[in-house]
């Protein structure tokens, strides 16, 4: 089994002016980091985990490579805070996915409460257990479910790269099946949107990783985009194991914000949506647009002649 297509979409969403969330979209290595810290620091502390990760988790083989990568990543974020006191106290989620190719397997290292889920048969699954406040108590019986969405203090994490010299790093590897969804995500999403309503999303968009994204970043607009939001979601295929990873587009700025809820907004070319795309067929639609045009075109310049 492989990695077959990948995309990655990251968003201001509607309430903040900067954005704190930072993605690795790099098959066979995935990753998702959302900053906290004032000023640019919460930013800041993403980008360095993601940097970090990109480095180190590439060629990670096991469970524990993969921990060690999120570990060099708390390591730098640390020690920036110490050398620079305008950041000091940043610190960043972090969610690692690694696809063994030829063992068929899914490797996730995890600190905070970014989300990794498998999609499979119509089934979403959590695969990453969340480090945050409200999760203990509901762990602990101490809050329902339906408490803990709209707890006041939801967002507290109790655990995160940079804030102290060490940190504890989840680790679990199971099996893949031809056809899994494996979606990454940041609180942006999974605090604004059920997890039977991406289920459904996932479902409605035929399993396409690219539209996926798209369509759930909308959704956490259209719910409030109360925070940042960010999705990387893959799709594991049969196949015959690269030697490479596949390429993959660079990530762009998309323009100025748009109106409806529907539409996935951006505060600044820096701030707002950024796309990243791997895989097959992510761009046959617009090559598809270009033949049409050119087409319309020459069917008007032989009509003009013809009169």
């Amino acid at each position: 089994m492989i990695v077959g297509r990948a995309a990655g979409v990251t968003d201001t969403g509607r309430r903040r002016r900067r954005n704190e969330d930072a993605f690795v979209c790099e098959p066979p290595l995935f990753a998702i980091a959302d900053g906290m810290g004032g000023a640019q620091a919460g930013e800041l502390a993403s980008r360095l985990a993601a940097a970090a990760i990109e480095e180190a988790g590439a060629g990670a083989g096991d469970a524990e490579a993969v921990a060690s990568a999120v570990r060099a990543a708390n390591a730098r974020i640390f020690e920036r805070s110490l050398t620079d006191p305008a950041v000091a106290g940043m610190g960043t989620t972090a969610t690692v996915a690694l696809v063994d190719e030829h063992a068929g397997t899914l490797t996730l290292a995890h600190v905070g409460d970014s989300r990794g889920y498998r999609y499979r048969e119509g089934v979403l699954e959590q695969l990453t257990t969340d480090h945050s406040l409200v999760a203990e108590l509901v762990r602990t019986g101490r809050l329902t479910e339906a408490e803990a969405a709209v707890h006041p203090h939801r967002s507290v994490i109790t655990r995160a790269l940079g804030t102290e010299a060490e940190v504890e790093v989840d680790t679990r590897t199971l099996e893949l099946a031809p056809g899994d969804l494996i979606l990454l995500c940041s609180d942006g999403l999974s605090a604004m949107v059920r997890d039977d309503a991406i289920a459904l999303l996932l479902a409605d968009s035929d399993l396409d990783p690219y539209q996926a994204a798209e369509t759930l970043v909308r959704a956490a607009n259209a719910a409030g985009g109360e925070d940042n939001v960010t999705v990387v979601v893959f799709e594991v295929i049969e196949g015959t194991p690269r030697t490479t990873a596949p390429a993959a587009a660079e990530a762009r700025p998309e323009g100025a914000p748009t109106a409806g809820p529907d539409d996935v907004t951006s505060e600044s070319a820096l701030d707002g949506v950024q796309r990243h795309g791997a895989g097959k067929g992510s761009r046959w639609p617009a090559l598809l647009l270009i033949l049409a045009i050119l087409a319309v075109v020459a069917l008007a310049i032989w009509w003009t002649f013809l009169r």
